[in-house]
């Protein structure tokens, strides 16, 4: 399925109040995942609608060591510690109760190209991918596949499909262990130090994530701190995601 490619806000600010409040209908349906996924038009007064994606609650597949009904908010979660730690990865996301289908995430829609992702960027981009590889470590990211990555026009990366991360227990599969051994790099220890001083997050993500994943999201959070360098691959368990992209 194609996007129609309608004009995105420039400033998340903006995007955030549409999504809250807009109105939004179905315009399409995403087939390449495991959970029901539609791109929707919202609307916003005086202006072209936005392109979201909605991932209803009803759509989600039951997982055997995530609770049910819980990856929407999970979705939200993962935009809520992006901003914190001042990387805008993560396009503007919100939960929204009164979708035609339920509540649900909706997330500004990316425009990109499908043909680009992790697999076929140059080694100039790659090298771009430290925040990532950072915030995959962080919200224990049990599926960081390489089409998971956007490249939008500008050139800028986004993240999506946050959904089943956050876990208390160790669950990181991901495609992006490029900088295995390496140190932190200054961005990202100011980062990971910036979401320890924001003294709202806990009690946002507290409507998301249970009091032990809050817990473990610290945990995490303090041993990149202290290790100050990108941990190796395991090679006693499965650390990539399938399939890769």
């Amino acid at each position: 399925m194609s996007s129609k490619n309608i004009s995105q806000p420039i400033d998340q600010a903006t995007a955030i109040a549409i999504l809250q409040s807009g109105e939004f209908k179905i315009t399409g349906q995403f087939t390449w995942g495991s959970n029901y996924t539609f791109l929707v038009e919202v609307a916003q007064p005086g202006g072209d609608p936005l392109e979201a994606v909605y991932k209803p609650q009803r759509g989600e597949r039951p997982l055997w060591d995530f609770p049910e009904d819980s990856l929407a908010g999970r979705e939200v979660a993962a935009w809520l510690v992006s901003q914190a730690l001042g990387w805008g990865l993560v396009p503007p996301t919100v939960f929204r109760d009164d979708g035609p289908l339920g509540p649900g995430s909706l997330q500004l829609h990316i425009p990109h190209d499908p043909e680009q992702h992790y697999f076929t960027f140059d080694d100039a981009t790659r090298q771009q991918l430290r925040p990532t590889a950072a915030f995959d470590l962080l919200i224990n990211n049990a599926d960081r596949k390489g089409g998971h990555i956007l490249l939008d026009p500008a050139g800028k990366l986004w993240l999506i499909d946050h959904g089943i991360s956050f876990h208390a227990e160790p669950k990181l599969r991901t495609v992006i262990w490029d900088f295995a051994g390496q140190p932190l790099p200054d961005e990202v220890t100011a980062g990971l130090e910036r979401l320890a001083a924001d003294g709202q997050l806990r009690t946002r993500l507290a409507a998301y994530l249970s009091e032990e994943e809050l817990a473990a999201l610290e945990a995490r959070r303090a041993a990149l701190l202290v290790a100050g360098r990108y941990p190796a691959q395991p090679e006693d368990q499965r650390s990539v995601p399938w399939p890769p992209v």
